[in-house]
C-alpha cells in the first residue's frame, strides 16, 4: 500500500506527464495499485531501436521517492530479458545511486536512452498486441500499426507537426505571366467555386504552348544544317588553297 508521500508524488507526476510527457514515452498508473505503472517506449529516429515499441511496468515502493523503483520490460528488445527486473541505474538494483529528485519520466527518458538493439523493433508492436497486458492497460494503441504517443519529439527536433486543413479549404496561388493559378477545391465544389475553376482553366489555355516534339525536331533540323554548312565551307577553303599552291608551284618552276 503506498504512503501518503508516494501516493501524492505519484499523482503530481502522471498529472505531469499528461501535461508535458517527454518525448517517446508515455506511461499511466494501474486503475487499482498506483504504485504499478505501464510504459510505453518508442524508438526514436537514427537509434538502433527506430520504429520499435516497448512495453513495461515501473514497480513503485511504498517508500517512494526516498527508495527506487523496481522495472521490467515485457516486450523483447534484445538486451533486456522479458519479465524480468532490469539491472539498472535508476532502479532497485542500485539503491545507492537512487536520486529522489528523479521522477517516472527522468526513469523512461534514461531507459530509453540505453536501447541498441534494431532486430526486434520491426516485431515488436506484434508481440504487444498478443499480450493480454497490453491490451488491458492500452487498448487506444491496439491499432494495425503503432499508434504515435502523445509527444513523438517533434518539438524537440525542430519539426512542426502536419496541420490538418479542412477539406472545405479553398487554396490559390498567386498566378504568374508564365504560369496559371493553380485552385484547390473541395471534392464536392459549389457554383463560385466551378466558376473559379472554369475561368482559370480558359486562361490557362488562351495561349497554347508549342508541343515539345515539334520544337525537338525543329532544333534538331536546324543543328544538321548547320553543320553541312560548316563541313562545305572547310572543304572550300582547303580546295582553295590547295589550288593558289599548285599555281606558285608551277610559276616557280617555269622561270
Amino acid at each position: 500500500m503506498a504512503s501518503k508521500a508516494a501516493h501524492k508524488r505519484l499523482n503530481k507526476e502522471y498529472v505531469a506527464m499528461q501535461k508535458e510527457p517527454p518525448p517517446f514515452v508515455w506511461a499511466v498508473p494501474d486503475e487499482k495499485n498506483i504504485l504499478t505503472w505501464n510504459y510505453i517506449i518508442r524508438g526514436p529516429p537514427d537509434s538502433p531501436f527506430a520504429g520499435g515499441e516497448y512495453h513495461g511496468v515501473l514497480l513503485f515502493p511504498s517508500e517512494y521517492p526516498f527508495k527506487p523503483p523496481g522495472i521490467k520490460m515485457l516486450t523483447p528488445s534484445g538486451r533486456f530479458q522479458p519479465d524480468r527486473k532490469i539491472c539498472f541505474s535508476m532502479s532497485d538494483f542500485h539503491p545507492g545511486t537512487w536520486n529522489p529528485a528523479w521522477s517516472v519520466a527522468t526513469i523512461l527518458t534514461g531507459l530509453l536512452s540505453d536501447a541498441e538493439k534494431r532486430a526486434y523493433a520491426a516485431r515488436s508492436h506484434a508481440w504487444n498486441l498478443s499480450q493480454r497486458k497490453f491490451k488491458d492497460a492500452f487498448p487506444e494503441h491496439c491499432t494495425p500499426m503503432p499508434r504515435d504517443l502523445p509527444n513523438m519529439g517533434e518539438k524537440d527536433r525542430g519539426v512542426a507537426p502536419l496541420s490538418q486543413s479542412s477539406p472545405s479549404t479553398l487554396v490559390s496561388a498567386t498566378p504568374t505571366p508564365s504560369q496559371p493559378r493553380v485552385v484547390v477545391t473541395p471534392a464536392t465544389p459549389s457554383s463560385s467555386d466551378a466558376n473559379l475553376v472554369s475561368r482559370t482553366s480558359s486562361s490557362a489555355v488562351s495561349s497554347p504552348a508549342v508541343p515539345n516534339g515539334t520544337h525537338d525536331v525543329n532544333k534538331a533540323a536546324a543543328g544538321w544544317t548547320a553543320s553541312w554548312r560548316q563541313m562545305i565551307w572547310e572543304k572550300w577553303r582547303w580546295g582553295v588553297v590547295l589550288a593558289l599552291a599548285l599555281v606558285v608551284s608551277r610559276l616557280s618552276s617555269s622561270t
